[in-house]
């Protein structure tokens, strides 16, 4: 540990008048809390709870059933990132346990690589299963600009793409929140700057500080928070300027902005979120599923209690079939599923 983050820690603590309860949005910062045992060295001055940041976990079931039904198809090639095979559907199944029995599930580093597979395979329909935060959702945008301008036909979306903002304004606006203030995720505002933070932070009269992933980078941003809510500040601050800058990625945003725009959209556990993912405009709607999935409503199956453990009103060690029912090896839900997964993390850290 360097003196650095020594530094910084005794900075927190010294600071602290009270207890304070800060939520951290994104997945990999909660592994990363907990990987260095920071949620404990602070425990007695700061509260650490875990917010809905990780885009696999909150990926909607229903989204992972149409993605199941037609990976079972035989003329269908299902392209996917390697965290979403192993999530499970409504019935429990997964894309990993279809791919041993026979269906062609194939992992994929970049989603270009969709685009190769549809030229390789022109008898075959191929299908890119695109999840992730904005911060992957430019990558999907430029599958689609040149899936479109070369006229491939065998190649569709099944998209699952969700926008971190959004539902963090009603999760602030329920009566039993007790998040008092927020390190917002250094990359996804690296992609789409701060202005969607300012207003939230003006909106529900918070501090929110956007936060890198090292320690060193949680302790700053913890105590910038810290300093705000002992001041009766509530605003956006900017822990992470050596990559975010204001206005974000101008081109990446850019390239969002030419191929999506925003839709209200199921998230596992947490229901329809206002705005709170993508759709694909005109002309790139023809390479969009329009397939119906399972009716909605069909939340993430009663064994795992994923909604409360991803608005932060659950610690993962608190259900009843963590580390027994449920283990990265046989998950019950997604939160154990995901390298970003809180239940994942306390699984492999907590202590």
């Amino acid at each position: 540990m360097s003196d650095t983050i020594v530094t910084l820690i005794e900075r927190i603590q010294s600071r602290c008048s009270q207890r304070w309860t800060l939520m951290e949005v994104c997945g990999g910062q909660t592994h990363a809390l907990l990987r260095h045992g920071l949620d404990q060295l602070l425990s007695e001055c700061v509260e650490l709870i875990h917010g809905p940041g990780c885009p696999v976990c909150v990926t909607a079931i229903e989204r992972i059933d149409q993605a199941l039904a037609l990976a079972s198809r035989p003329d269908v090639i299902l392209c996917s990132y390697g965290d979403m095979l192993r999530v499970p559907g409504s019935d429990g199944r997964d894309l990993l346990s279809l791919r041993a029995q026979g269906a062609d599930v194939r992992v994929l580093y970049s989603p270009l690589d969709a685009l190769q597979i549809a030229r390789d395979c022109a008898d075959r329909l191929v299908i890119f299963l695109a999840v992730g935060f904005e911060t992957t959702a430019p990558a999907t945008a430029l599958l689609a600009q040149r899936a479109l301008a070369e006229g491939v036909t065998n190649l569709k979306v099944l998209l699952a793409h969700v926008r971190v903002a959004p539902v963090l304004d009603p999760l602030l606006s329920e009566a039993n929140c007790a998040v008092q203030g927020l390190l917002a995720a250094g990359h996804v505002c690296a992609v789409m700057g701060e202005q969607e933070y300012v207003d939230l932070a003006q909106r529900h009269r918070l501090p929110i500080v956007v936060t890198g992933f090292s320690p060193r980078a949680l302790l700053q941003g913890i105590l910038q928070c810290v300093e705000q809510l002992e001041d009766g500040r509530h605003q956006l601050e900017n822990a992470y300027d050596a990559v975010v800058d204001a206005e974000g990625n101008r081109q990446a945003r850019a390239l969002i902005h030419a191929v999506f725009e925003p839709s209200d959209t199921i998230w596992r556990g947490l229901g329809v979120v206002p705005g709170g993912g993508y759709r694909f405009r005109s002309p790139f709607a023809v390479l969009g599923l329009n397939e119906p999935g399972p009716p909605p409503g069909g939340a993430c199956p009663d064994a795992c209690p994923s909604a409360r453990v991803l608005q932060g009103l659950m610690r993962p060690s608190e259900c009843a079939s963590f580390a027994g029912a449920c283990t990265p090896e046989h998950p019950l839900g997604a939160p154990m599923v995901s390298s970003e997964g809180a239940c994942a993390a306390y699984y492999r850290y907590h202590r």
